[in-house]
């Protein structure tokens, strides 16, 4: 894991003008906070394994989505095959009524049943992505998606390039506005920036446990906003888990996987769990919680990083919004907070301790 790059101090002159951000070089404008959508989605599982976060309430869900707009955030990301569509149907839902207010962002490449809620593959060929977006447009019931991205990480770039003519025709019909691939992959990245006109946005890891600064250079590079996932540690940066805490096993972080890497056998990794503890301080030195200061820190990062964190509740999604008007993290505290980053990396000598950098292998079923 790398220090982050120095930034000009004026990005921290005028926090209340970063409340919206741009998609790269689509010109369309968000907020600079969205919300990701994955945790509301409900149950699906790759045969036994799951897939989601556990039940829902589907009214608590729409009522989420409806505050988070009340509260100035636009974007809403998610992916047709989370919950098996109906993470789409649920907001599709939200949005009746407000679609005009709302940026939509979601990705296809994973297959699915949708009767049976269960993964079934993947395809990246052109004929599925015309027939993927139709089936999205009809689960959001909207006439555009505001952002569509390919979702398979790993997909050679060769095929990847293949898809642009379609998704560039899918622009010219209006059925889509911009696209981005969703990958934590910086040759997946530079390809899409140079090759694909359409492309607005590379969604990537990035939060304040691990900085992304390739990708970020590359996003800066080719014009790119960078939508954030996992800002907030799946959970982590919270502050509500402790050692002793554990996840059920319908909850995907309640089972050991290889890229899932902030939680093992159901409890939060100890050596995030420390992490977490040694940045707290300065995260919240202004009075933020834990989230607000995650949140700020990747404002700081970068003035293209725009973070998606998930929310399944009317008061997470307050929490978070209430970020936007407390602006980036302060120079000295971003400093502070990299300056403990450093002291763990080098104090890390057992393997336990280590951060996973760079980031493990993707799976090719990842949600």
């Amino acid at each position: 894991m790398e220090l982050c790059h120095t930034r000009p101090a004026t990005w921290h002159d005028a926090p209340m003008a970063q409340s919206t951000r741009t998609l790269g070089r689509s010109g369309i404008q968000v907020s600079a906070l969205g919300m990701g959508c994955w945790a509301i989605a409900g149950p699906w599982a790759e045969g036994k394994t799951p897939l989601g976060w556990g039940a829902v309430d589907d009214e608590e869900s729409v009522r989420t989505i409806r505050r988070a707009l009340d509260l100035g955030v636009t974007l809403f990301d998610t992916a047709d095959t989370y919950g098996g569509g109906h993470g789409e149907r649920v907001l599709g839902r939200a949005l009746a009524g407000r679609r005009d207010e709302a940026v939509i962002a979601t990705k296809w490449g994973y297959t699915f049943d949708e009767r049976t809620r269960q993964a079934t593959g993947a395809d990246a060929s052109p004929a599925y992505l015309r027939r993927a977006v139709r089936d999205s447009l009809r689960r959001l019931d909207t006439d555009r998606i505001d952002l569509y991205q390919l979702h398979l990480p790993d997909l050679p770039v060769p095929r990847a390039q293949a898809l642009v003519g379609t998704l560039e025709e899918l622009v010219a019909d209006g059925l889509i506005r911009a696209y981005g691939w969703s990958t934590d992959r910086a040759d997946r990245v530079a390809a899409f920036g140079q090759d694909a006109p359409g492309a607005a946005a590379v969604q990537h890891s990035l939060s304040v446990l691990r900085d992304a600064p390739e990708l970020l250079d590359l996003c800066e590079k080719y014009d790119l906003a960078s939508i954030s996932c996992g800002p907030l540690g799946m959970g982590l940066l919270t502050g509500k888990y402790h050692p002793a805490s554990t996840l059920p096993y319908d909850d995907v972080r309640g089972i050991t996987s290889g890229w899932l890497e902030w939680f093992r056998g159901g409890r939060p990794a100890p050596e995030w769990l420390r992490r977490v503890q040694a940045v707290r301080a300065a995260l919240t030195a202004d009075g933020r919680t834990l989230a607000q200061g995650a949140l700020g820190w990747i404002w700081a990062r970068s003035p293209r990083a725009i973070p998606i964190p998930g929310c399944r509740s009317v008061d997470q999604v307050a929490e978070n919004a209430a970020a936007l008007a407390l602006g980036p993290l302060r120079p000295d505290h971003f400093a502070e907070v990299e300056q403990q980053l450093a002291a763990l990396r080098a104090a890390a000598l057992r393997e336990v301790d280590r951060p996973y950098w760079p980031s493990p292998m993707l799976p090719t079923a990842r949600p």
